[in-house]
């Protein structure tokens, strides 16, 4: 993290990779998957971007957060992104909030909550126990994004 930076500019730069995150979830939303993007930041530099591809892949751990970790990972070499940080449209999910905890990312940032499946609920103790997280970030946008799908499937 920057430890100079003032509040404003670091809402402006989470709303920055918020956005590259939004982006990625519209993809996920033209493959016809679910629409959450997720985005892992290093310093300044984007180490990854990713979105769902659970039915792209057929692989249900196939969640945005997932892939997002593991290209980090083999951009940095190492399993741990201990100066990281995931931007991720909506609350990850149990399975996600553990794989951040392993990779020791120290920020989680999100858009939108996830009431029936996001961790706050069934695991909230899954991230490392020094991790901090930022959540309302384009809550709107995204929660829109989310609503809009399901609308069409409904």
């Amino acid at each position: 993290m920057h430890p100079t930076m003032t509040d404003e500019e670091l809402q402006k730069r989470d709303e920055r990779y918020m956005r590259m995150a939004l982006a990625e979830a519209h993809k996920a939303l033209e493959k016809g998957e679910v629409p959450i993007g997720a985005v892992v930041v290093g310093g300044d530099r984007v180490l990854a971007r990713a979105h769902n591809l659970t039915e792209t892949l057929c692989d249900v751990t196939a969640h945005a957060e997932m892939q997002a970790i593991t290209m980090a990972a083999n951009q940095l070499g190492g399993k741990y992104l201990t100066d990281c940080t995931l931007y991720v449209t909506v609350e990850p999910c149990t399975m996600c909030a553990g794989a951040i905890g392993w990779a020791q990312l120290p920020r989680l940032v999100y858009g939108c909550a996830d009431e029936k499946r996001g961790y706050s609920r069934f695991a909230p103790r899954a991230l490392h126990p020094k991790a901090t997280v930022s959540s309302g970030i384009l809550e709107a946008e995204c929660r829109q994004m989310m609503q809009e799908f399901f609308r069409e499937k409904r």
